[in-house]
């Protein structure tokens, strides 16, 4: 009996403690798109999000998680545990695609190892999922004109490999929440773990909702605009603990105007309504996916992680005009839809967003709101450009409920840590090719509430900034042409999150010896 007692003991410290369960973990993988980090109520908002909340009572919540400020190059490293240079995504464009020769994705190695994969949502990709890893699909294979209500030319939608056809009452976020239950629940009846990954493209812009999803919201934004919804925010996020104490929340961008003066009001509070009930339309969907689990009894040995794939979007779908609040189209933007009607150019005070043939994002002032405590917004290398809310919950190993963690990651972990918990070694080949070594690091000894090693460096090349973090330093600066000779900024992100008192000029020497490993980086991974 004692030598049994033994061995079994030898056996569990041979064995990494996230596999000392019985089976390996399923994966449920949920992002939005365009959502700001204190949107959700457990990062201090004020929108309903209930269910989205439960995962962060139960579970553990990243206060300096990152993303790459705009959704392809996000993705890019997200599935592939790569920089999305690496895989030759450029890292300042939204949509380019991966050269597989160069990386596999996290549903192709599951899937060879026995994995059951399903995706449903925001594919950016030529070939089509199920010929990259993924057993079964929904949603559109390139997303690049956008309409929840009905298609838009070049946009098709398929079901696996076959294209599908639009129902008349379609909504979008209301079709992911259909098919990602319905693979769920196929999935939690076989005998074997699964990994769903939920690509949801709500709350990106255009602003489209049910009126019943709305309604709730307007008297909410009506009583209280941007300027008081900011400092309940703010607020909140000091009694979470989310915003510590000697911290200076990024100051308002000066453009923005005081809610007391705006003229159109009504239109203002409609604008957030909508944005605030597209988030909650994700919500309930993702209640649904945990009522699957928990029914199932999928939950206790599921990991369910949360985030969005870059900061809150400033602008998106409109060109201001001379009137201050008449957007007209992008040349881009899709002018028909094809049901032959035609899509409205923005919205006004005499043209609400929320219909079908509307077109418009929720400016610059919200997505302010949606930022705080941080700066900027999608594309930047500022901190609301590039940080994103990450919960995860797993009750066979994260214990911690509740509870937040400052430790620094990227979404290039997730290779790594899906890797990691089914005891997988990333391959030197696979089907032929062979991928650029893995750059993500796993998260599993955070979730035992352990400390990790740290990333010597993360960096950034995004579409209106560049940076590069090393321990609690960032240096950073924008991009553009208005910021052509723009200098580097220096921050310390632990006593300044808000990035609020550049100290390059006090430390000369620490920027150069930054912005070298900056150029070094830049070189090793092929950006631009």
């Amino acid at each position: 009996m004692k030598i049994l007692l033994y061995l079994s003991l030898v056996l569990l410290a041979c064995c990494p403690a996230s596999l000392a369960a019985a089976e390996r973990p399923s994966i449920l993988l949920i992002m939005v798109d365009d959502m700001g980090w204190s949107d959700l109520g457990c990062y201090g908002g004020e929108i309903d999000t209930p269910h989205i909340d439960s995962l962060a009572r139960d579970g553990l919540r990243f206060t300096q998680f990152y993303n790459n400020s705009v959704c392809g190059a996000t993705r890019a490293s997200l599935l592939s545990g790569l920089y999305s240079q690496q895989t030759g995504h450029r890292g300042d464009r939204w949509n380019e695609p991966k050269d597989f020769s160069k990386c596999v994705l996290i549903p192709e190695v599951l899937q060879a190892n026995g994995y059951h994969t399903a995706m449903v949502g925001k594919w950016q990709g030529r070939d089509l999922a199920v010929k990259r890893g993924f057993d079964r699909f929904f949603g559109p294979n390139c997303q690049g004109k956008i309409s929840y209500w009905n298609a838009v030319k070049n946009n098709d939608f398929y079901l696996d490999d076959q294209a599908w056809e639009f129902p008349k009452d379609f909504f979008m976020t209301e079709a992911f929440n259909d098919h990602a239950e319905k693979f769920l629940q196929d999935a939690v009846k076989k005998e074997q773990p699964f990994f769903l990954y939920a690509a949801y493209i709500a709350p990106h812009w255009p602003l489209h909702a049910r009126e019943q999803d709305i309604e709730p919201y307007r008297k909410r934004y009506l009583e209280q605009g941007w300027d008081e919804w900011t400092q309940k925010r703010q607020h909140r996020q000091r009694e979470l603990g989310l915003l510590p104490t000697q911290w200076s929340p990024a100051p308002k961008d000066p453009s923005i105007p005081a809610w007391q003066q705006d003229k159109n009001k009504n239109w203002q509070a409609e604008r957030m309504a909508v944005y605030a009930a597209q988030i909650s339309k994700v919500d309930q969907g993702v209640g649904r996916l945990l009522k699957v689990l928990k029914e199932s009894g999928a939950d206790k040995n599921t990991l369910v992680l949360f985030l969005s794939d870059n900061g809150a979007a400033s602008d998106g779908a409109f060109i201001p005009s001379k009137s201050g609040f008449g957007f007209p189209l992008k040349k881009s933007s899709p002018a028909w839809r094809n049901d032959g009607k035609k899509i409205k150019g923005g919205s006004g005070p005499d043209h609400m967003p929320g219909p079908a043939d509307t077109f418009s994002g929720y400016g610059k002032a919200w997505a302010g709101t949606s930022s705080v405590p941080f700066r900027s917004y999608k594309q930047s290398a500022y901190e609301g450009g590039i940080r994103t809310p990450l919960i995860a919950r797993w009750p066979e190993l994260i214990k911690q409920s509740g509870q937040l963690t400052d430790q620094p990651g990227h979404v290039m972990d997730f290779m790594a840590t899906f890797l990691d918990l089914a005891g997988i070694e990333y391959p030197a080949e696979f089907q032929g090719r062979h991928p650029v070594a893995m750059e993500g690091r796993s998260l599993v000894p955070i979730f035992r509430g352990e400390q990790r090693e740290p990333h010597p460096l993360l960096a950034w090349n995004c579409a209106r900034g560049r940076a590069i973090i090393m321990g609690d330093w960032k240096l950073v600066k924008p991009k553009g042409r208005a910021h052509a000779n723009a200098p580097w900024e220096l921050y310390n992100l632990k006593q300044d999150g808000g990035e609020t008192h550049n100290l390059a000029s006090e430390q000369s020497e620490r920027v150069q010896q930054m912005e070298q490993a900056y150029l070094n980086w830049k070189k090793r991974v092929g950006a631009q």
